[in-house]
């Protein structure tokens, strides 16, 4: 199910560069206009890729995690791990 309010936040700070510095700046000012669940804010808070990318759109979680300064690799390689996570739970072997 996607959440609103994150993706909300995905896309402005997709729409505007200054708001991308302000959010580098001083994130918890940002998250502080969004009412996001505490568990959403806490995943955001963690940088927890896994978690979020069951909630928005794949594209605004990436751009998202570039903004926040998360290395490409390393964004890939925790979309990976998730992907695989994901596969071992719903597998029935």
């Amino acid at each position: 199910m996607r959440d609103y309010w994150l993706s909300k936040l995905f896309f402005d700070l997709q729409s505007s560069v200054p708001l991308g510095a302000e959010y580098r700046a001083d994130p918890k000012k940002i998250l502080d206009r969004y009412p996001l669940k505490p568990d959403v804010r806490a995943a955001v808070e963690r940088g927890d890729v896994a978690f979020l990318a069951a909630l928005v759109n794949p594209y605004l979680l990436r751009f998202y995690f570039l903004v926040a300064g998360m290395p490409e690799a390393e964004f890939l390689s925790k979309v990976r791990t998730a992907g695989a996570d994901a596969a071992a739970r719903s597998s029935h072997g």
